[in-house]
């Protein structure tokens, strides 16, 4: 069985000349077999998975209060790894702390479209508990968008997301289907 930081490769694309003729890993889904029964997790390219020690000082970078350093350093991560799932997450809660709603709208979008692409392309499997290490960014994400899409007045849009993602983890651990229901 597959763990989300082994070194095991993600559904590599063809080098393209875009890339420099590297070969191009995405996210993907394996199952994981539990006593509760089959769930699924998120496993992220290895790029991603190198790159964990860089989020953790980029965190450290936040609590510092080195904002500027630390987007500078999500921004290269994300150059350097476009699927990396914490580097948004990450940019979006700097967005949210500055009161720019709309760039962090972008920044969890776009981690949550990431993660929707790679689950219809494996057939939508579920569950996808939050308890599995490699499904948490996604979450993350996901309870960002909801926000961000509340605060804008789109409370639609966020219902929406809450409706998408409900089935995938029903006991929602982060609260995310009672955001858009105190907001109706």
């Amino acid at each position: 069985m597959t763990t989300p930081d082994s070194d095991t490769p993600s559904q590599p694309e063809p080098p393209s000349p875009k890339t420099g003729g590297k070969v191009k890993e995405k996210l993907r889904v394996d199952r994981r077999e539990s006593p509760l029964g089959a769930a699924w997790e998120i496993v992220h390219p290895r790029c991603a998975r190198r790159r964990q020690a860089d989020i953790e000082e980029v965190e450290a970078m936040v609590e510092a209060g080195e904002t500027e350093v630390a987007r500078d350093e999500l921004v290269w991560l994300l150059s350097e790894c476009p699927d990396f799932l914490d580097a948004h997450v990450h940019l979006g809660l700097i967005a949210l702390e500055e009161e720019d709603p709309k760039l962090a709208r972008g920044h969890f979008g776009r981690a949550y479209e990431i993660c929707l692409r790679t689950l219809e392309s494996a057939g939508n499997p579920q569950p996808l508990p939050y308890e599995l290490v490699g499904n948490r960014p996604f979450y993350e994400a996901v309870k960002g968008l909801v926000h961000c899409l509340l605060d804008m007045g789109r409370p639609k849009m966020a219902q929406d997301v809450c409706r998408r993602i409900a089935p995938l983890d029903p006991s929602d651990p982060l609260g995310i289907q009672r955001l858009s229901e105190h907001r109706e």
